[in-house]
């Protein structure tokens, strides 16, 4: 893959501003070579052309700001599955809520990346100079392409490994895995150790068809064909003005396409805490989560999902058709 496409690839995997629109079989048809399985649509029990959906919000355990918006929206079924990121200091919190309330829908935000100006975290693998996941003050990368010129790939797997271990070990039963800030969609190796990684745990990974169908097709082609659970993300970028916050999310419940579709949302609580770590962050920073809660955390969400027919669907059920055994656990 050419640096442009990987760069093309990445924006859209982390700042999709409009649906994703691109054609895809209805209900997820398999991938070449595999013509006779059937829909995930169909396995969950749904008809070929269902549209099902999976309300996620990621950076449980970012702040504390974080999980008390997020973690009692996803129990009151608001938002129905999230994941968690472990190298975070709020974690301990997250994974507390979790134990106390264990039928929660949530997964590992693998994290490579510490983007906030103030606030940073290190990897939970290794440290001291010359570790390629951290930067000369002994954090994370914090951004993309650092993490793809300094990284190299064992100690990439060496750390996600130990997120996912460290998230064991607190009593959670991850439901899935995915990538903060789509990092390890960025080069062909990083994209190898998440699937990887997925198939260690027996964990599905968050795959998104159309996505890799548009701009990465020979990572796609190196898929099991039954590993690529969901077609297409919605997730709102900076350009998104907040008079037209509630605009763009009904517009995007209305106009879902057959399938899987995952809405990415980023949760929060717009106080003190959380202005302090988003600081000369607009993306993604206080006010942008505190609309992403009142949104989905409003009666207009069931209100539309109903109107238009629209599944809700959890990381646990998808996980269920591909590791049935796992999924029993």
């Amino acid at each position: 893959m050419q640096p442009n496409h990987v760069s093309r690839f990445l924006r859209r995997i982390t700042f999709a501003v409009s649906l994703i629109t691109l054609c895809a079989a209805p209900g997820g048809a398999a991938l070449a070579g595999a013509a006779e399985m059937p829909s995930v649509a169909e396995q969950l029990g749904f008809a070929a052309d269902a549209r099902l959906l999976i309300i996620h919000a990621d950076d449980i355990g970012m702040s504390h700001s974080v999980n008390a918006a997020t973690l009692p929206a996803m129990r009151a079924g608001r938002i129905n599955s999230g994941s968690m990121m472990v190298p975070c200091a709020w974690f301990a919190e997250a994974a507390d809520y979790y134990r106390r309330h264990p039928g929660l829908d949530l997964g590992i935000h693998l994290t490579l990346t510490s983007e906030w100006k103030h606030y940073r975290w290190q990897s939970l693998s290794g440290n001291g100079p010359g570790y390629s996941l951290h930067n000369n003050q002994g954090y994370q990368y914090a951004d993309v392409p650092q993490v793809v010129q300094h990284a190299e790939p064992e100690d990439v797997r060496r750390e996600l490994h130990a997120q996912v271990d460290a998230a064991l070990a607190h009593g959670i039963t991850p439901t899935h895995l995915d990538s903060h800030m789509g990092t390890l969609f960025a080069t062909p190796e990083l994209f190898r150790v998440y699937v990887e990684t997925g198939r260690r745990y027996q964990l599905p990974v968050l795959l998104p068809r159309t996505l890799l169908q548009a701009q990465a097709p020979e990572l796609l082609a190196a898929l099991r064909p039954n590993e690529v659970l969901v077609d297409h993300l919605i997730m709102a970028d900076a350009n998104l003005q907040a008079d037209n916050w509630d605009e763009f999310y009904s517009s995007a419940l209305q106009n879902l396409q057959p399938g899987v579709t995952q809405i990415i949302i980023h949760a929060g609580l717009d106080n003190t805490e959380l202005q302090a770590i988003t600081i000369d962050h607009p993306d993604f920073g206080a006010a942008w989560r505190q609309r992403d809660l009142q949104y989905f955390g409003g009666p207009r969400v069931a209100d539309l999902l109903q109107a238009h027919n629209v599944h809700l669907v959890t990381w646990r059920q998808l996980g269920a058709l591909l590791y049935p055994r796992q999924a029993a656990r």
